[in-house]
C-alpha cells in the first residue's frame, strides 16, 4: 500500500474521479513550464512562437491553450460583397463578431421582399396578358399563352436577380467562446489562403456571383486567434513566402487556385488575417523552413525546445496522476482508473523515459494506454479500470515496431538466426532498438581470414550499417589491435550483422562486435545464452546506451538466460512485473568484465583477460 502511494507522489485517492481537473488547457499541460510561461507572454504580446521537439509533447495543445488565452472582445467577422464596377474584384468588410449574421440576414430579408414584389408585378402581367387576349380575340388564346410564356422567360433571364447582391458571410465568430484556433497541418494551398470555386455556367443568366464563389482560408479564419501548422517544413517554398506575406501585411487576398478554373479570373480586395503562428515541427523541421520565416518568429516571438522527459519526483507523479484524470475526463467515454491502474501508469511512464529518474512527457502514447485500459475495462462491464485491464492494454496497444519486433523475434526463433544455448566461435547475441519502443535480438557474426591485401588487412562489415554504426566496428578494431597486441595486418575481418534488413545505426553494438572479433582471433566460443549491449569507448571503458529496458526484455522473450549491460545503465532498468525475475543481469564497466562472462571457461581465457587488466593498468596509471 505503502509502495502505491509513493508511485502516486503521496496522494491518497481511490479513483480518478476524486482528482481535479482544471478548466483552463494552459493549467493542463504538463512538464513544459518553460513553454507554459512562453504562451502566456506570446499571447499577452501576441508573438509568434516556434515549438520544435518529439511527436506526442502536448505541442497542438499548447497551441490550443494559446487561443484560450486571447481576448475574444476583439473577435470580427469578415463579409464578402459583389463589386458592381468589376465582378471579379468582390470587396471585403469586417464587423464586430456577431453582426455579420444581422447584415446578410438583413440583406436577404430586403432581397425577398423585392424579389416578392417583382413576382407580384410579373404574375400581374401574365394574368394581364392572358385576360386581354380571351376578352379582345378568344381565338388567339394560344398566342397570349405564348406571350405569357416569353414573359416569364424574360423576367427570368433578363430581370436582376435581388439575391445575387447578398453579402456573403465569409469567417462567422458568432458562436465563439474564445479566439479561433485554426489547424493547418498538411493544409494545401487552397485550404489555408482560401479559394474561389469554379463555375461551370459562366454565363446567360445561370452563373454564379464570384462574390459567392470565394472561400476563407485557414489564414483567414483564424483572424484575431491562432494558426497552427505542424510539420511546418512540409509547406512547399512558395506557400512558405505566402504565409510570410501574411503575416507581416496581416491581410492577404483570396484568389482560384487553379490556374483552369474561372475562379483564377477572381481576385477580392486584401482580407484581414491578423493571427498568431504557432509552427511546429521535430528538429528536422529547421532545416525545411523558410530562412525569412524562421527569422521572422525568431525576431518577433519564441522559439521553444519541448521536453521529453521530466524529473521523477513526488510532484511530477501528482501531475502524471492528474494526466491520467484529465484523458478520463477527454475521452468522456471510459470509466475512471482506481489507484493500482494509476500506479501501473506511472510506473510506464518511467520505463518509457529511458533514463534514469525521469518520467516520459510523450503523453500521446501514453494517453493511447489509457484509452485502451478504458476499452478493455467498458467491454468487461467494470466501473473502473483495475491494474489488470492495464496490464492486458499493454500486451494489446503495442506500437508498430513492438509488434514487428515480437515477428521478428519469432522469425529468428523459426529460423535459429540467433542461438540460446551452447558455444560458438565468433558468433555473439546483440541487441538493438527498432524505433524508440521495441527491442530486437541482433546476432553478430566474426570471421578472421589471411589478408586479401598484401599491404593491409582491412575490417569488412555487412548488413545495411549508417555512419555511426561504422564508426564504432572501426573504433573496435583500433582496440583489438592495441589491447590484444597481435599484427592484424595479415588478416581481413568479416562481420556480418544477421538479418538487419532495415539497417543498423548507433553504436550500442560495439561490446558485441568487440566479443565476436576477439572470439574469432583468440579461438575461443562465446557462451549463446548471453546476450549483451553497450558502447565501447577506444580504452575498452564500456559506456551506457539508450533504451536498455526494452532490449533486456527483448532478451527474455528469445529465451536467453543472462544480458550484460553497462554499469552506468543499471538504475534505467524497469522490467514489467511479468518480466523480472527472468533473466540474470549483469552489470559491467570494461571489456574484460564482458569477456569474463561472454567466452567459455578455459586457460585462454584466463590468459587473455590478464593481459586486458594488464593493458588497463598501464593506462591507468
Amino acid at each position: 500500500m505503502e509502495d502505491v502511494r509513493a508511485l502516486l507522489g503521496g496522494l491518497d485517492f481511490e479513483d480518478t474521479s476524486q482528482i481535479k481537473v482544471p478548466e483552463r488547457l494552459i493549467d493542463q499541460v504538463i512538464g513544459q513550464d518553460h513553454a507554459v510561461e512562453a504562451i502566456k507572454k506570446a499571447a499577452v504580446q501576441k508573438r509568434h512562437v516556434m515549438l520544435i521537439g518529439s511527436p506526442g509533447t502536448g505541442k497542438s495543445m499548447l497551441a490550443k491553450a494559446m487561443a484560450e488565452l486571447l481576448p475574444k472582445e476583439e473577435l470580427e467577422d469578415i463579409l464578402v460583397y459583389p463589386n458592381s464596377q468589376d465582378p471579379n474584384q468582390p470587396k471585403i468588410k469586417v464587423v464586430p463578431a456577431g453582426k455579420g449574421k444581422e447584415i446578410v440576414e438583413a440583406y436577404k430579408q430586403e432581397a425577398m421582399k423585392k424579389a416578392q414584389a417583382r413576382n407580384f408585378m410579373i404574375f400581374s402581367l401574365v394574368m394581364l396578358v392572358i385576360l386581354y387576349t380571351i376578352i379582345t380575340n378568344p381565338a388567339n388564346f394560344i398566342w397570349g399563352l405564348i406571350a405569357a410564356i416569353l414573359l416569364l422567360m424574360v423576367a427570368r433571364y433578363f430581370v436582376p436577380r435581388e439575391e445575387r447582391n447578398v453579402p456573403k458571410l465569409l469567417v462567422d465568430n458568432s458562436e465563439r467562446k474564445t479566439a479561433p484556433f485554426e489547424d493547418a497541418t498538411g493544409a494545401h494551398a487552397g485550404a489555408l489562403f482560401g479559394d474561389v470555386r469554379h463555375d461551370p455556367f459562366q454565363s446567360g443568366g445561370l452563373e454564379t456571383p464570384a462574390h459567392e464563389r470565394v472561400e476563407a482560408g485557414a489564414i483567414h479564419r483564424a483572424h484575431k486567434g491562432v494558426l497552427y501548422i505542424d510539420e511546418i517544413n512540409t509547406l512547399t517554398i512558395e506557400s512558405q513566402q505566402k504565409l510570410l506575406t501574411a503575416l507581416q501585411d496581416k491581410k492577404f487576398p483570396i484568389t482560384g487556385q487553379s490556374e483552369r478554373s474561372s475562379g483564377a479570373m477572381v481576385r477580392t480586395e486584401p482580407v484581414p488575417c491578423d493571427f498568431i503562428l504557432v509552427a511546429a515541427g521535430n528538429l528536422d523541421a529547421l532545416m525545411g523552413m523558410h530562412p525569412a520565416l524562421r527569422s521572422r518568429i525568431e525576431g518577433y516571438g519564441y522559439e521553444i525546445y519541448m521536453n521529453d522527459t521530466m524529473p521523477d519526483t513526488p510532484e511530477n507523479r501528482q501531475k502524471l496522476v492528474r494526466f491520467v484524470a484529465q484523458e478520463v475526463v477527454k475521452d468522456g467515454k471510459i470509466p475512471h482508473f482506481d489507484k493500482y491502474a494509476v500506479a501501473e501508469i506511472i510506473r510506464e511512464a518511467m520505463r518509457r523515459a529511458g533514463r534514469r529518474n525521469h518520467l516520459t512527457l510523450r503523453l500521446r502514447e501514453l494517453g493511447g494506454l489509457i484509452r485502451t485500459a478504458g476499452d478493455i475495462a467498458k467491454s468487461e462491464g467494470s466501473n473502473l479500470v483495475r491494474l489488470e485491464h492495464v496490464l492486458k492494454a499493454k500486451k494489446i496497444a503495442k506500437t508498430i515496431e513492438e509488434q514487428l519486433a515480437d515477428k521478428y523475434i519469432e522469425r529468428r526463433k523459426d529460423y535459429r538466426l540467433f542461438l540460446t544455448e551452447g558455444y560458438e566461435i565468433g558468433r555473439v547475441n546483440g541487441l538493438a532498438v527498432i524505433g524508440e519502443t521495441a527491442g530486437i535480438v541482433l546476432p553478430i557474426i566474426a570471421e578472421v581470414t589471411p589478408a586479401m591485401s598484401k599491404s593491409e588487412g582491412k575490417v569488412i562489415a555487412t548488413g545495411r550499417l549508417q555512419e555511426i554504426a561504422r564508426e564504432a566496428v572501426m573504433n573496435v578494431s583500433a582496440i583489438i589491435k592495441r589491447i590484444i597486441g597481435k599484427d592484424t595486418s595479415n588478416y581481413d575481418i568479416h562481420i556480418q550483422f544477421v538479418g538487419t534488413y532495415e539497417g543498423v545505426e548507433g553504436d550500442s553494438a560495439s561490446i558485441s562486435i568487440a566479443t565476436a572479433v576477439i572470439s574469432a582471433i583468440e579461438g575461443i566460443p562465446v557462451d549463446q545464452s548471453v546476450a549483451m549491449t553497450g558502447s565501447l569507448s577506444v580504452r575498452g571503458d564500456v559506456l551506457p546506451v539508450g533504451g536498455v529496458t526494452q532490449k533486456i526484455e527483448a532478451a527474455i522473450q528469445a529465451g536467453l538466460r543472462k544480458v550484460i549491460i553497462p554499469k552506468g545503465n543499471i538504475d534505467d532498468v524497469l522490467l514489467d512485473a511479468e518480466h523480472e525475475g527472468r533473466i540474470e543481469i549483469i552489470p559491467v564497466s570494461r571489456i574484460e568484465e564482458v569477456l569474463e562472462h561472454a567466452l567459455a571457461d578455459s586457460e585462454k581465457k584466463l590468459k587473455l583477460i590478464a593481459k586486458f587488466r594488464e593493458q588497463a593498468y598501464a593506462l591507468a596509471s
